[in-house]
């Protein structure tokens, strides 16, 4: 059997754990820089914001309906996963962390178990510790815990938030409720096609042939239907090591001079070096790109991008932070307003197993230097350790008028009780 396990609203609900002022009223949460809205409240939702709402032309709406409008908080968000992940590693060791708010998890040798209180169980943990709503969906493959997730959702009254698909008439049931464009998987062209074909529901897709699925689509949308039959054919993904690393932001203003663009990806290439040891990976070619502000239609616009080739794989910070900033020196024009930048590192090899050269190496002093500075960062955290060409007081420079306190991830943002 396979659980899905969904966070309700997540940003919102970590928002509301830390100001519980925010429960039952519409809360939206804004993209980096506050941009637009990524995520809403089921109260914002039943106003119809609609997601992807450039914040600026939506601003007197949400005066209008008070809806409360956040900076995104990703420092409390990705803490507050972290939490809710390893409270599901203590029901099963195979967790599949799907993304920032759900997680698959696969149950084996649990033959005897009474699911239903298994995912009851699951919830109420995850709710009493961190304070967090979830949806859990059971069912005996991972397409079918999906649709099991959105039964939960969809009908929390009547399932209290778990619903198991535990015998083929609940499975047929969930499929014919189930409309085609929200099955897991099925994207717009493929939905288009399927459509064509006469399919309306999840049902109607299982019904068709195995060999036309198989000569029409591709052996993803093949093992899908099986999924959905009740016969597993989607197993839980391993963790792979990336083949490239990127670290891409938009500015938190524009910037016409040198100096504030080679400061950004001095940081953005540190980022990624320090992502290249963790992985224990170095790389071979580093990938510098340059963005002027799109929106802005009547300024002069200009994208550039500049590849290097190192002689020697590394994951120094100190090369690759050099290699970047001499790329974006060379790509830069005088008088463009940019807006977005970033670092690409690609050609990735194991550090400890990689190919050496004969008369171009790095310099021995790097590796301990880095594992020096990672150890640091790591225990006094807020990377506290810096390239002397960084912004010696913030990493990401990002509009963010609206933010919350960093309540779990910063001493001095911890609530006080009084």
């Amino acid at each position: 059997m396979y659980a899905l396990v969904d966070c309700n609203n997540f940003y919102a609900s970590c928002e509301r754990v830390f100001n519980p002022n925010l429960q039952g009223k519409p809360v939206a949460i804004l993209s980096n820089n506050d941009g637009c809205v990524i995520s809403r409240s089921d109260e914002a939702k039943a106003l119809e914001l609609p997601m992807g709402a450039p914040i600026f032309k939506w601003e007197n709406f949400c005066k209008a309906n008070n809806i409360h409008v956040l900076s995104s908080n990703y420092p409390l968000y990705g803490d507050m996963s972290s939490r809710v992940m390893k409270i599901l590693e203590q029901f099963t060791p195979d967790v599949e962390v799907y993304s920032i708010d759900e997680s698959f998890l696969e149950f084996k040798g649990f033959e005897n178990h009474d699911f239903q209180d298994y995912g009851n169980q699951m919830r109420q943990r995850i709710l009493k510790w961190t304070g967090i709503p979830t949806c859990v969906g059971i069912a005996p493959t991972k397409a079918l815990s999906k649709v099991a997730n959105k039964i939960a959702r969809k009908f929390p009254k009547q399932t209290k938030g778990v619903y198991v698909i535990d015998s083929k008439e609940k499975r047929l049931k969930a499929l014919k409720w189930t409309k085609l464009e929200d099955v897991w998987g099925i994207g717009r062209g493929i939905h288009k096609r399927l459509k064509a074909k006469g399919c309306k529901t999840a049902f109607d897709f299982t019904e068709l042939p195995d060999d036309w699925v198989r000569k029409s689509f591709s052996i993803t949308e093949w093992k899908l239907k099986k999924d959905l039959e009740g016969i597993s054919k989607i197993k839980l993904d391993e963790v792979e090591d990336k083949q490239a690393i990127a670290t891409t932001r938009s500015f938190e203003y524009t910037y016409s001079d040198i100096d504030n663009i080679r400061e950004r990806i001095s940081t953005f290439a540190t980022s990624c070096a320090e992502k290249l040891r963790k992985q224990g990976s170095s790389c071979h070619v580093i990938y510098v790109i340059l963005r002027s502000d799109r929106h802005k239609k009547d300024l002069e616009q200009h994208k550039a991008s500049r590849m290097v080739s190192l002689p020697y794989p590394t994951d120094s910070t100190l090369i690759i932070s050099q290699e970047a900033v001499h790329a974006v020196t060379h790509i830069f024009k005088e008088g463009i307003k940019y807006k977005r930048a970033g670092v690409i590192v690609m050609g990735l090899v194991p550090t400890n197993n990689h190919q050496l050269q004969m008369f171009e190496t790095e310099n021995p002093k790097h590796k301990p230097l880095m594992d020096a500075i990672d150890g640091l960062n790591t225990k006094y955290a807020n990377y506290k350790i810096k390239l002397g060409n960084q912004d010696l007081k913030r990493t990401w420079k990002m509009r963010q008028e609206r933010l919350t306190p960093r309540y779990t991830t910063n001493i001095n943002d911890v609530i006080l009780v009084k």
